[in-house]
C-alpha cells in the first residue's frame, strides 16, 4: 500500500547536525523524499500543529500521569496537579515552545506502507526505552522524568505521523501546495 506521511526533525535534531543521517536511513529503507524544507518562524503551522482537543489533551496528560506512576513520583508535587486535561495543556505548551526554539525540517516521505515503516525506523516516543538500531534509540536517551523536572517535552530528535488521517492533515499543513 503507497502512502505519504511526515516527518519533522525537531530543533534537537537539527542543531546536531543529525538530518542527513536520519534521511538516509530513511531512503535506505526504501521510502523516498517527496519534498523537504528547513523552516523557522512559522509559529502558525506549528500552533496548527498541535491538537487542541480535550481528548488527545488528556491522552497526553494521561501519558504523563502515568510516567509518574511508574516512577513513583506524585503529579501534584513535580507539577502543581493530577488532572489530566490541565498537565495534557502543559505538554503542548512545552511542544509548541519547543518547536518555536530553533530550526526544523519538515518532509514529505512516500513509500509502501511508509507510516509504519517510519515508525519503525524512528522508534520508541520515549527515546530512554527505543531500541538500538532506531533514530531514537541511536541518537538519543532523554527520558520524561527528566523532560518533566525540567518543564519540557521529552527532547526526541524526529515527529513521525502516527496515522493516515493524521498524515493527511500534516501535509496538508506543512506542504499546502503537494495536495
Amino acid at each position: 500500500m503507497h502512502e505519504n506521511t511526515l516527518v519533522i526533525l525537531k530543533p534537537d535534531g537539527y542543531e546536531r547536525a543529525l538530518t542527513g543521517q536520519i534521511l538516509s536511513r530513511f531512503e535506505r529503507s526504501g521510502l523516498r523524499l517527496e519534498e523537504i524544507r528547513i523552516s523557522q518562524d512559522e509559529d502558525d503551522i506549528i500552533d496548527e500543529h498541535y491538537p487542541r482537543s480535550e481528548e488527545w489533551l488528556r491522552v497526553v496528560g494521561g501519558k504523563t500521569l502515568s510516567d509518574y506512576e511508574k516512577l513513583g513520583v506524585s503529579p501534584v508535587d513535580r507539577l502543581g496537579t493530577d488532572d489530566a486535561l490541565e498537565i495534557g495543556r502543559m505538554v503542548r505548551g512545552w511542544l509548541i515552545g519547543f518547536m518555536k526554539s530553533g530550526s526544523i525540517v519538515p518532509m514529505r516521505l512516500s513509500g509502501n506502507r511508509a507510516i509504519e515503516t517510519v515508525r519503525k525506523l524512528v522508534g520508541h516516543t520515549l527515546p530512554v526505552t527505543a531500541t538500538p538500531g532506531t533514530i531514537r534509540g541511536d541518537f538519543s536517551s532523554d527520558s520524561p522524568d527528566l523532560a518533566n523536572d525540567e518543564r519540557r517535552p521529552v527532547k526526541n530528535l524526529v515527529h513521525a505521523s502516527g496515522d493516515p488521517e493524521e498524515a493527511d492533515r500534516e501535509i496538508k499543513l506543512w506542504f499546502p501546495k503537494s495536495r
